[in-house]
């Protein structure tokens, strides 16, 4: 590995456990009964505030399977975060929908995220910027690729 992979490595590794060991300790500044995992599926379903998100759409956008949706839409109900809702057209067809206590916790995860950009993105120009953005999206491609989802 050359100085750059090696540097780089470093940095997203490190990077990404910040990132992890932040947002809980922002969590647990709020709550403790919630995961990060729990968290990015109230994030999923808080996306659709007004009419939820179905356990298909949410399992799709979290790569995840629909079973693994349905046992965490059910523990997120049982902690009060998540409600579950019938469709009026079709009562086959089930929403998930954040409660008073999801939509709390999603704004809280929502403002976490708004700070860690500011912080990041302040002293930046604007060609610095456009630099990290093109970067990050390289990143995530390669990621989506090695998911099977690109």
């Amino acid at each position: 590995m050359d100085a750059f992979a090696s540097k780089m490595n470093d940095l997203l590794v490190d990077t990404f456990r910040s990132i992890l060991k932040v947002e809980e300790q922002m969590l647990s500044k709020f709550q403790n009964n919630l995961s990060i995992s729990e968290m990015h599926l109230i994030e999923a379903i808080g996306k659709n505030k007004e009419s939820g998100r179905t356990i298909s759409d949410i399992a799709n956008e979290l790569s995840i399977t629909l079973a693994s949706v349905t046992v965490a839409i059910n523990k997120l109900v049982k902690k009060d975060y998540v409600e579950k809702v019938r469709c009026s057209d079709d009562g086959r067809v089930v929403y998930a929908k954040l409660t008073k206590l999801g939509r709390k916790m999603d704004a809280v995860h929502r403002y976490f995220h708004e700070q860690m950009i500011n912080k990041l993105s302040t002293g930046l120009t604007d060609y610095e910027k456009e630099v990290l953005i093109k970067g990050i999206d390289k990143l995530n491609s390669f990621f989506k690729q090695n998911l099977g989802e690109d």
